[in-house]
Parts: structure tokens; C-alpha cells; sequence
């Protein structure tokens, strides 16, 4: 089980901005920020409340592209995440739809962040 994913970016505004802005149809919110003050860099996290789980901190080297797939608790979701991204910044890495391929149920969608990863959100069926 994955307690927390991090990830470095260079521009921290506008992936904080795109991450608030992708993640909101999913239950996300930001719950944690910390500054450059406290820690030495500006980290923020995000989750559904109470724990954040996914993480973003300004750094110079970002990590190589990732690809992280989050719950959607529907369809519909999937669909809001995929045009929030987009509306955000994001690039289409490929739109709302079936995924068989994966499995039978397996409905999902893919962007690309301003640092380059491929992210996801992924409904599995009810």
C-alpha cells in the first residue's frame, strides 16, 4: 500500500495551480503547505481530506517523467478530471474512455502535467 507519492517540479505555481485545478473532481484538496521558511522549499499536498497523499516540491531537477494513476469514484469523474487538467494547462495523452485492453471495466484518462508526467485518473467499474 502507498502511503504518499512526491514529486519535484521547476515552475511550482502552475503545477500547483494545475493540480488544484485537475485533482478537484476527484476529492482533492490542498491540506498541507509549507514554505520555502520552514523547509527550505515550497511543498504542497494534496489529498482527499484528511491525508494528503500526492505531494509536489519546487526543485531545479524534476524527477523523470512519472505515471501516476488516481481513484475516480466514477465515470463522470474521470470525465471531470480529464477537462479540469486540459482547462488547467494539461496536455490530452488520451481521453475518457474504455480501456480493455486493462480489463473489462477499466475506464480512464491521461494527461500530461506541465513537468511532463503522464497522469491519470482511472475508474475500475462499481
Amino acid at each position: 500500500m502507498i502511503d504518499h507519492l512526491s514529486l519535484v517540479v521547476r515552475d511550482f505555481a502552475r503545477a500547483r495551480a494545475f493540480y488544484a485545478a485537475a485533482l478537484a473532481p476527484l476529492g482533492y484538496v490542498v491540506l498541507r503547505e509549507f514554505s520555502v521558511a520552514s523547509v527550505g522549499r515550497d511543498i504542497v499536498g494534496f489529498g482527499v481530506p484528511p491525508k494528503p497523499d500526492f505531494w509536489i516540491a519546487a526543485g531545479d531537477d524534476p524527477t523523470s517523467p512519472l505515471h501516476i494513476a488516481f481513484r475516480a469514484e466514477s465515470r463522470s469523474d474521470v470525465d471531470a478530471f480529464h477537462a479540469a487538467a486540459l482547462s488547467a494547462g494539461g496536455g490530452d495523452n488520451g481521453p475518457p474512455g474504455l480501456r480493455p485492453h486493462y480489463h473489462p471495466d477499466y475506464y480512464g484518462a491521461f494527461v500530461i502535467d506541465p513537468a511532463g508526467h503522464n497522469i491519470e485518473a482511472v475508474h475500475h467499474g462499481d
